[in-house]
């Protein structure tokens, strides 16, 4: 059955670029008062925070997005972009903690409120954060909603800014470079990374036999491919930082302000 895509406007584009490059400003004017009013804030962090933002617009905005819009290939390499790399350089740039800097007294009380809330562990326990993250990758590939983000304006935006969100979550409930407030053991959290990491596999796999209705064969099998070893990299990535402050939390003579450093 032939699907029709609806035209990807630039409107469009700039709409949903357009709360990456706020991020950017943002965090740059946080940087600014964070160095006039404390110590220097890292260098690194605020590199890791300017290349997340460009792989996610990339990913949205520009010659790759418009090429996903029809190519299951490029899509893909955009959700890799969207879902895995952008959002493992934006966690590591700790936007949390510099946001907490930048707040007066009041204002950081309600912030550290919601971070100690019932309701945000719950949302950001690494469970929950793997099933939006990875169930939502299932659901959008094994059912119409595929079709329907290339049919529906409003769908597209949706389904982007879901695979961003879901996926900053996940890292951010696995890696705890910000503060967090309810906390799980290393092991358990490399559990549910495990699990996570066979189930994006398996469906990496499965879009390799039987993709979306409408893809063709060629594309699935490249597009497939991409998400299985593109995703590994990124994963191995995730698995290295996860360990290294593993292992440096039960080193002796490193207290937690060290072990956060990253």
């Amino acid at each position: 059955m032939h699907h029709a895509h609806y035209t990807l406007s630039s409107g469009i584009q700039y709409a949903m670029a357009a709360p990456f490059v706020l991020a950017v400003v943002l965090y740059a004017a946080a940087v600014v008062y964070s160095n006039r009013q404390y110590r220097k804030w890292p260098v690194y962090r605020t590199a890791s925070w300017l290349a997340g933002n460009l792989c996610a617009a990339a990913a949205v905005f520009g010659p790759l997005a418009e090429k996903a819009h029809g190519h299951f290939v490029y899509h893909m390499a955009g959700h890799l972009l969207l879902g895995m790399l952008a959002p493992l350089l934006m966690v590591l740039a700790a936007p949390g903690t510099i946001l907490l800097r930048t707040l007066n007294t009041d204002r950081a009380r309600r912030v550290t409120g919601i971070l100690k809330s019932r309701p945000f562990f719950i949302l950001s326990h690494p469970v929950t954060a793997a099933v939006l993250n990875v169930g939502g990758l299932w659901l959008l590939y094994t059912s119409d909603l595929y079709h329907m983000m290339h049919q529906s304006a409003f769908w597209h935006t949706v389904v982007h800014f879901h695979v961003f969100l879901a996926g900053y979550l996940f890292t951010a409930s696995l890696l705890y470079i910000d503060p967090v407030f309810h906390r799980v053991s290393y092991l358990y959290r490399s559990a549910v990374l495990l699990v996570a990491l066979a189930a994006h596999g398996i469906l990496s796999k499965y879009l390799y036999v039987r993709p979306p209705e409408g893809v063709p064969l060629n594309q699935a099998e490249q597009g497939s491919m991409l998400m299985y070893y593109g995703g590994d990299v990124i994963d191995v990535l995730i698995i290295i930082i996860l360990c290294w402050k593993w292992y440096r939390s039960v080193k002796p003579g490193l207290n937690q302000q060290s072990v956060n450093s990253y």
